[in-house]
């Protein structure tokens, strides 16, 4: 499945997958699609006896396949065609085409966790308050013919004059009354991520069983900007008002009917309480 508008800059042509995968010895069956197509196009295949189902393009693609496949015994294959493709590097998935084919053909199969929320599948994070917001303007800007990173930039001036805290109460297996916390976001990772330095964003494992939850109550804006300097040159943990923990599952309640999540850079809206949990080594991936 090639997303149509995968790649940086012009969209990498079927053309030239075909050719990588005949190069590596196999013949694919290539389906173009626009990225909301992605999923029922996932299910068609595997109704149809598909054994390996590979997701071309970005983590938005790959989300969409792995959705489906997650709890059965089909593979996902990733060629990785996006901006950041972490779900590919964390893999340890080749960025380079020609190599991601040959580990798609000549590779090995392992399991790995997958997220949920409100039985909705993510493959590496969710969140909501700043975050979610910012992938919601982005998109808007987007829309309108802005450019990827133009976009970004002013969705992020806009979301930051709009800065506000949520107030959630917070429960996990790990403490089951709930507490309350007034936090400017909470993301809720699938698996442990990495909060510093030049590994920042990269998880370990994606085979530990455990969310990873990050929050700031009571950071000011101000704190916020801090904690993203902390991210790239020392380590956020250290900051005041920073908290992160892992859990099996933990569920968040903003006290509204619905709210805003952003699910694998998806914007969707969800009846709240928003109930997150990992479901361990549901998905079969190949990797080199």
């Amino acid at each position: 499945m090639l997303n149509s508008r995968a790649g940086i800059g012009d969209a990498v042509p079927a053309e030239r997958v075909a050719a990588v995968f005949r190069t590596a010895g196999c013949e694919a069956d290539i389906r173009i699609l626009d990225g909301p197509a992605v999923a029922a196009a996932a299910a068609d295949a595997l109704k149809a006896g598909a054994r390996v189902i590979v997701a071309a393009g970005g983590d938005g693609t790959v989300s969409a396949a792995a959705s489906v496949l997650a709890a059965t015994d089909v593979a996902l294959g990733v060629l990785p065609l996006g901006t950041l493709n972490h779900f590919a590097k964390d893999n340890g998935v080749p960025l380079d085409l020609v190599e991601a084919a040959e580990s798609i053909t000549r590779g090995r199969t392992v399991t790995v966790d997958v997220g949920d929320l409100n039985g909705r599948s993510f493959i590496n994070n969710s969140s909501i308050g700043m975050y979610a917001n910012l992938v919601s303007e982005r998109a808007a800007m987007q829309r309108i013919g802005r450019g990827k990173w133009v976009a970004h930039g002013i969705a992020a001036v806009r979301v930051w004059r709009r800065y506000r805290r949520l107030h959630v109460d917070v429960r996990t297996t790990l403490q089951p009354s709930a507490f309350k916390l007034s936090t400017p976001f909470v993301f809720v990772g699938n698996n442990e991520y990495q909060l510093s330095g030049l590994e920042l964003g990269a998880r370990k494992t994606l085979a530990g069983g455990r969310l990873h939850v990050c929050m700031a109550p009571g950071m000011s804006r101000r704190g916020v900007a801090r904690m993203i300097i902390a991210a790239v040159f020392g380590d956020v943990r250290s900051l005041d008002g920073f908290e992160s923990f892992t859990a099996p599952s933990v569920t968040l309640d903003a006290g509204v009917a619905r709210l805003q999540a952003s699910i694998d850079g998806e914007v969707v809206t969800l009846s709240n309480p928003l109930a997150f949990r990992i479901r361990p080594r549901a998905l079969h991936v190949i990797v080199p």
